[in-house]
């Protein structure tokens, strides 16, 4: 076998970290900025949307190359990795470059178009953080390169100390920046871009380690290698496809709740908390899988690929369930600490319990799982599923749950699992059979 259990571990449980502490750090941050007013939190969070549309976009070329350098490993080709590796840095820095000058030139319209009627002041500090957070989509691009990378050669821990670097450099900039100089929305983004540049150069410089499977010490060239940037891009543009659209229709759910009222807004921001707690576990075995499934394919390993995601997805199912169950029990202590009115509270309780419930049954095959199909090279199809199950389930029985049935959060939430349901019997219906096998070249 490939991976040994000790192997898996090693793999899996910094990056089981690493997602709590981008969670926990996330949470520190709004609390920290809350601190400066109420338009700083609302400008940094609308700007938040559009940063998380790029960080999927980048994020989605590192999994191609993270699966191409994945694929030449499972070969044996410690050479080829080294050069797709390169290619990948090479590519992420022109792309994330192409998109740093796209929104420095039209930031203002940009933010109007998406964001036009809030205030004033809600508007300046989202111009403010916008601009100087665009400084870091460079060196996030690249970290995300090389992450991605080290997760291929089963190293999750080196990403895990170098995040923990990062998110204390950001905190602790946060600090000084907002409270001790008076910065505000400023010495936010000023912390953020500074430790995601410091992660990106010290992680880069690992990248020259000899000692590594993967490494680029005499392999850098300002050629582009059409065909392995074409291998990259073949899982990497899919895959944006999908992330982008599937965060475009997230931004639109949050239009609609938004006419719930204030309560249900409130509602649903803190289940969205606890339900990034509630599917960590499965978060985390899914980059897992990407890394495995890859290097098993790149062997001609085929069983061995599907003995690893049944076993990781197991894994994933029982981490799940096991903080299922602490929210279905506890989430009326969970919510105190919150400070909630009686009826948002009710709410929320309500809402994340369904999660909870749902969760154990059908997010692991509706989430996990297709990383397996990705990594053979069967994204087209799973990106139409995904973006047609979004949505046609999510978004549309959303919009009709409200305005026929008057179903308001809760139903916004149900619309959410039957996209699950849909995604979860297609995936499982194509991993059954052997054409997604095919797709590996």
């Amino acid at each position: 076998m490939l991976y040994s259990n000790k192997d898996l571990k090693k793999l899996i449980l910094p990056l089981v970290l690493e997602q709590f502490l981008a969670i926990l750090v996330g949470m520190v941050d709004t609390v920290m900025i809350s601190g400066v007013g109420e338009a700083a939190v609302s400008g940094v969070s609308l700007v938040d949307n559009i940063n998380i549309l790029v960080i999927n976009i980048t994020a989605a070329m590192a999994t191609g190359g993270a699966v191409a350098a994945g694929h030449f490993l499972g070969q044996k080709d410690s050479e080829s990795a080294g050069k797709a590796a390169w290619q990948l840095i090479l590519f992420s820095l022109a792309a994330s470059s192409v998109i740093f000058l796209m929104l420095v030139v039209f930031h203002r319209p940009l933010l109007y178009a998406i964001f036009g009627n809030v205030e004033a002041k809600v508007m300046s500090s989202a111009v403010t953080y916008l601009l100087i957070t665009a400084i870091s989509i460079v060196p996030l691009a690249v970290y995300n390169s090389c992450a991605a990378l080290f997760r291929a050669m089963n190293s999750a821990k080196t990403t895990l100390l170098i995040s923990i670097l990062m998110n204390a450099i950001n905190v602790i900039g946060n600090a000084i920046l907002i409270f001790g100089a008076g910065m505000g929305v400023a010495g936010a983004a000023i912390a953020t871009t500074v430790s995601r540049t410091v992660a990106a150069i010290v992680i880069f410089c690992m990248m020259f380690q000899t000692d590594r499977q993967i490494h680029i010490k005499g392999r850098l060239s300002w050629h582009i290698n059409g065909r392995l940037i074409k291998k990259i891009l073949y899982i990497g543009i899919p895959n944006g496809v999908e992330n982008s659209l599937f965060q475009l229709g997230k931004i639109m759910l949050l239009s609609l709740i938004s006419t719930f009222g204030t309560y249900a807004m409130a509602a649903n921001a803190v289940c969205n908390t606890l339900a990034g707690f509630n599917v960590l576990p499965g978060q985390a075995i899914g980059l897992a899988l990407v890394s495995v499934a890859a290097v098993c394919i790149g062997a001609g390993e085929f069983e061995q690929a599907r003995y690893y995601t049944k076993k990781l997805m197991m894994i994933a199912v029982i981490s799940i369930s096991a903080l299922s169950a602490v929210l279905i029990g506890f989430s009326p202590w969970i919510m105190k600490i919150y400070h909630l009115s009686a009826e948002t509270e009710q709410l929320a309780i309500q809402v994340i319990r369904y999660h909870a419930v749902l969760a154990m049954l059908i997010w692991v095959p509706s989430f996990t799982l297709p990383n397996t199909l990705r990594a053979a090279g069967d994204v087209v199809w799973t990106m139409f599923i995904a973006i047609g199950s979004m949505w046609i389930f999510r978004i549309g029985a959303s919009y009709v749950f409200h305005s026929r049935f008057n179903m308001g959060l809760l139903g916004v939430w149900i619309a959410m699992t039957i996209d699950w349901a849909f995604r979860a019997g297609c995936y499982g219906l194509r991993y059954r059979g052997h054409k997604w096998e095919k797709f590996f070249r």
